[in-house]
């Protein structure tokens, strides 16, 4: 490998003093140099801006389709893009899980953050499937609701 492909380029920029005071002690304290902690928050910035900008249209499409249903009366679930009646959703039935992504609560709106848990619906036939809070899952099971037979 020649000398100018191991050297790594050098970036200037301009910060406010409380912003180098903030980064010196942060690098202090993890123990490693201000070029090392500027370098991996760069890095791991762009992979942060690429979750939340998928996250985001993914929240975008949820709220867009949500709010079309509303307007039009309808209460079941239906696939991502406009369908005929004939091509809604049957859910067979939901499965918790635990999330990979954020997502959004087709029945309340409520976000549902990377990590948590939810439920999926089991669908029958392709096409998006729904996911719902907790909270929304236990009104459909009827978890709330005390039987005399308890």
């Amino acid at each position: 490998m020649t000398e100018d492909r191991k050297k790594e380029k050098v970036l200037h920029t301009r910060i406010t003093p409380d912003l180098e005071k903030q980064i010196r002690e942060e690098a202090s304290t993890l123990g490693i140099s201000v070029s090392n902690l500027v370098r991996n928050i760069l890095s791991n910035t762009f992979d942060l801006v690429e979750n939340i900008v998928s996250d985001s249209a993914e929240i975008t499409r949820s709220a867009r389709k949500r709010s079309a249903q509303a307007s039009a009366g309808k209460q079941s679930y239906s696939t991502a893009e406009p369908a005929p009646a004939s091509q809604q959703l049957t859910i067979l039935g939901w499965q918790e899980a635990i999330l990979n992504l954020n997502a959004v609560c087709d029945q309340c709106n409520e976000i549902l953050k990377k990590g948590g848990r939810a439920a999926i619906g089991i669908v029958e036939g392709s096409g998006r499937r729904p996911t719902i809070c907790l909270t929304c899952l236990k009104e459909i099971t009827h978890e709330n609701e005390i039987t005399d037979n308890e």
